[in-house]
């Protein structure tokens, strides 16, 4: 992210360059006080007043312009930052969501929008005006070396105010970013959780929770404001006291006949503008803490998902996928979740996947689609492993039914689609029949362009489903992988799965069903059993249930576990 920032160093050189063009104009009201002072009012000369008076506007009407001009630069800046960052950073939101690391929730958003608004504000120009400071204590010493050191002890004093606030808003501001953090992800947790939280009573406790960390939030951030309010204003009121002192020290030389009148007047002025930006930066002090963290969080984020490279494009697949040896380990655990599973499903072909809860069922769906990566061996699809194909590209191809239906806020045919730029309304119809929604669709107030509301509030547990399983069916794809595809399914829509099912493996399509109901394995000619996420049987269907339903050991020549299991194993309603 440093170097997006840098990639504008063009443009940061230009408005360095305007900067430095207006902290010069900004001598234009000193020079002007001391040629009224030392020159109009001795000579009496109205021509000089006026001829003075009108260069002074031009330079003003200037100034006014190059300020307005790099203002609009820094704007563009943090415009283009957002622009060039925004589709990474929610690339990085969800791979982290799903890798199932420690949750960001949206602080990487946020963190966004906090960097752009530092860059589009006024806290850059207190930072780029700082250099300024020497060259206008330099003005001054020439003006007297008296009026110089007093500058720099003013200077100095008010650089020290704006380290001590930093001191003191250190601690509180991080504890208040902390404690914002995790009051947002337990606000989105009970948000997706809403109905059991409800139904189970559990609102009470869980706003208990919410509210103590906000409470944290907000103690630490009143703490953080008040302490920086004292050291803000007393930054302010210590700069007054320099204004009004250095009037009365340059009075003190005039009368000693060391300087001219205009000379004090002059000096304060100058003096003024020297202290602003150290003012300023005081003043912007929590902005900056809080731009500085946001880059440093937005930097981590972004290290902990590297930009992935889109590999060469390959042809279709037909629908070959083969697994060979895998193993999954999760982050965190030491034990494989899968282990050495060998199996093959051809085009036209059928998988069923069984075992008891916990056995690996869910995580082997999610490795087929690319979901998780293997820890050891590989998925291949027509010979090239899923990480050979872009995320877009393996998308086109796979059709996928997960065991928790995720719908998403957009019109039913945008759903079903996938939020294809340029959906095709023929396969999306075709879809939605072959799943047997098409009438349920039809019936809803504006059919296929219906809102359905995040999630699909819209609709029932079983339409959900369905309308899920009309999404993996789109496009005909090659490799169709469903997880408890009946799990919310009456005898109709068990029907219209069964149906659904049956055509794609008619057209040429791998399917692979992970299930308890027998009904959804009805289509399908192979059944694997896994057993604490080892591959316990596997074979034809009728073989495999009738050993899982009746266990015993069986043991083949080559050592393989075909068509065999456990005397332990127990798998919950399935039934031969």
């Amino acid at each position: 992210m440093t170097g997006q920032l840098w990639s504008h160093r063009r443009v940061m050189l230009s408005i360095a360059v305007f900067s430095c063009i207006t902290n010069l104009l900004m001598l234009t009201g000193s020079i002007f006080m001391m040629q009224v002072y030392d020159r109009v009012l001795t000579s009496g000369s109205v021509p000089t007043l006026i001829a003075l008076s009108a260069i002074v506007a031009v330079l003003y009407i200037y100034y006014g312009f190059l300020e307005v001009v790099r203002a609009r630069l820094m704007g563009r800046i943090g415009r283009n930052f957002e622009e060039s960052l925004r589709g990474r950073v929610f690339d990085a939101v969800a791979m982290l969501a799903l890798r199932k690391a420690p949750s960001t929730g949206g602080q990487p958003i946020q963190d966004m929008a906090t960097i752009r608004q530092f860059l589009s504000g006024q806290g850059p120009f207190a930072y780029l005006d700082m250099p300024w400071v020497v060259i206008y204590l330099g003005v001054v010493f020439g003006l007297h070396p008296l009026l110089g050191i007093a500058g720099v002890v003013a200077a100095g004093l008010i650089f020290a105010l704006a380290l001590l606030t930093e001191r003191a808003t250190r601690r509180p501001v991080a504890a208040a970013t902390t404690a914002t953090i995790a009051a947002s992800a337990m606000n989105e947790e009970a948000r997706r959780n809403s109905e059991a939280m409800h139904a189970l009573g559990m609102r009470a406790m869980l706003r208990d929770r919410w509210a103590r960390e906000q409470q944290t939030a907000l103690d630490a951030s009143t703490e953080a404001s008040d302490r920086g309010g004292i050291f803000g204003t007393a930054s302010r009121v210590f700069r007054l006291m320099v204004q009004s002192g250095m009037l009365a020290l340059g009075a003190w030389l005039a009368l000693k006949h060391e300087i001219s009148p205009g000379t004090i007047i002059a000096s304060s002025i100058i003096m003024s503008r020297g202290l602003a930006p150290i003012e300023q930066a005081v003043a912007n002090w929590q902005q900056f803490l809080s731009f500085r963290k946001a880059v440093t969080r937005l930097d981590q984020v972004l290290a902990a998902v590297q930009p992935v490279k889109e590999p060469m494009p390959l042809p279709p697949p037909k629908g070959l996928l083969e697994v060979e040896n895998l193993t999954v380990v999760m982050q965190g655990n030491e034990k494989p979740i899968l282990q050495n599973l060998n199996f093959t499903v051809k085009p036209g072909t059928g998988l069923g996947v069984i075992g008891p809860t916990g056995a690996g069922k869910s995580t082997l769906s999610r490795v087929l689609v690319g979901v998780i990566e293997p820890a050891r061996g590989a998925v291949r699809l027509d010979g090239a492993t899923l990480d050979q194909r872009s995320e877009a590209d393996r998308g086109r191809y796979v059709g996928y039914l997960p065991q928790d239906v995720q719908l998403f806020d957009g019109t039913v045919a945008q759903n079903i689609s996938r939020f294809a730029k340029e959906p095709d309304a023929k396969a999306v119809v075709a879809a939605a029949q072959l799943a047997n929604v098409h009438n349920l669709i039809m019936r809803l107030p504006e059919g296929y362009d219906t809102m359905l509301g995040e999630q699909g509030a819209r609709l029932s547990a079983g339409q959900r489903q369905r309308l899920a399983l009309a999404r993996a069916l789109y496009g005909d794809p090659a490799l169709i992988v469903m997880d408890e595809p009946n799990s919310n399914l009456d005898a109709e829509g068990e029907a219209a799965l069964d149906a659904a099912i049956r055509a794609a493996l008619q057209r040429g399509a791998a399917l692979v069903i992970v299930a308890h109901r027998p009904s959804a394995l009805q289509a399908v000619g192979d059944v694997l059993v896994l057993a604490e996420g080892k591959q316990a049987a596997y074979g034809r269907r009728e073989d495999v249930l009738k050993q899982v339903t009746r266990p015993r050991s069986v043991s083949s020549p080559e050592g393989t576990q075909r068509v065999s299991a456990t005397p332990t194993l127990a798998i919950p309603d399935i039934k031969a």
